[in-house]
């Protein structure tokens, strides 16, 4: 597994965990709360304030939560996606790679049944974390395209084929 897979899925696994706790504390307090989240390196990027004022108020048929950190979104109760923008873009990868309403988006599935999702070439980047037993990442990456499309595209997906002129 490269340097890049494991610290992924360390994230991923991060972010899973997170999910379940925040679960946990709902079900316990029996209301829905601030989010806690951490905010990306770059989260103070001014790219992601304009995605942060352009989130919308449902993905997926889910409710937006407040959270509390910069830069960062959460729809759900319990949250089951989860947004951060002013993560490190990825480089190439063999990750899959979908484009969905003009935004290509890569998805690491190695963390089932939460995906990884990351608006590929986009400087800062932007990625989402979805519990796909409680929503479809379609949907989600579809709700979320055109707040990806306000940071700057420097990179696209590309196939092997594509190398070969075929």
């Amino acid at each position: 597994m490269s340097f890049s897979k494991a610290r992924s899925r360390r994230l991923i696994l991060s972010v899973a965990v997170s999910l379940a706790t925040v679960s946990l504390a709902s079900l316990l307090t029996g209301c829905a709360g601030e989010v806690p989240m951490e905010p990306a390196k770059d989260a103070n990027n001014p790219a992601c304030a304009d995605v942060t004022v352009r989130l919308p108020k449902t993905v997926a048929g889910l409710d937006k939560r407040t959270t509390n950190a910069q830069a960062t979104g959460a729809w759900g109760d319990p949250p089951s996606v989860q947004l951060k923008c002013g993560i490190k873009p990825s480089g190439p990868t063999t990750d899959s790679c979908v484009n969905v309403n003009g935004v290509d988006w890569i998805i690491d599935e190695s963390a089932a049944p939460i995906y990884r999702f990351e608006a590929y070439g986009r400087t800062p980047g932007l990625e989402v974390f979805v519990d796909s037993k409680k929503v479809s990442g379609t949907d989600v990456v579809t709700d979320l395209s055109a707040v990806a499309k306000q940071l700057p595209q420097e990179r696209k997906c590309t196939s092997l084929t594509d190398g070969l002129g075929l």
